[in-house]
């Protein structure tokens, strides 16, 4: 059984849509880190994606863990034209897309950005190839919200909607198990 312990980067405190944009996480808090530090599987490989709020997240965990490169396809959603914009602006300017992005997770697209089985489509070949590379072995992926509800949506078999219904937060960890058939959910959200 190859376990995922997968990571949400720390808070980087924006109020707007953050996707490929490389903006810093707050890892002052050092209760925390070392909490999940403590939490994580000391003979686990260590991953993030190539983002500086998960890369440094990583870092700050990672402590005698061997670190694999960094993944550009564990990145977050890319936005588009909505990146850095708030909900409000985006609306404004086009409330039935902004809905339909939201509402029906699927095919919607942000202007040159992803759509959501676009992001599924990228984060599962990424996870594929370190499950395949790593079966039986301990992985924490340190990424972001969107990267780990793909990978709670392929666990739990559910469509995009039930899967916005999970709450992913900042240094949380989900943990999930592949046993070469079928997907094994351990926790979800959890803040050691």
């Amino acid at each position: 059984m190859t376990r995922l312990h997968l990571v949400r980067h720390g808070p980087t405190h924006a109020k707007t849509m953050v996707g490929w944009s490389d903006i810093p996480a707050d890892l002052s808090d050092q209760a925390a880190i070392a909490r999940l530090q403590n939490f994580l599987p000391r003979n686990a490989v260590v991953v993030s994606s190539d983002l500086s709020r998960a890369s440094d997240t990583a870092t700050a965990i990672q402590g005698t863990r061997r670190r694999l490169p960094h993944l550009r396809d564990l990145r977050e959603i890319h936005f588009g034209s909505w990146e850095l914009r708030s909900y409000t602006e985006i609306e404004a300017e086009d409330a039935e897309l902004a809905f339909a992005y939201w509402d029906n997770p699927g095919d919607v697209r942000p202007p040159n950005g992803e759509s959501w089985n676009d992001v599924r489509t990228r984060v599962d070949a990424a996870i594929d190839s370190l499950v395949q590379n790593y079966s039986g072995a301990d992985v924490v992926v340190v990424a972001h919200f969107g990267v780990i509800l793909t990978q709670v949506q392929r666990a739990l078999e559910l469509d995009a909607q039930q899967t916005f219904a999970h709450r992913i937060d900042n240094l949380s960890v989900t943990q999930l198990g592949f046993d070469g058939t079928h997907w094994r959910v351990g926790a979800i959200n959890h803040c050691p």
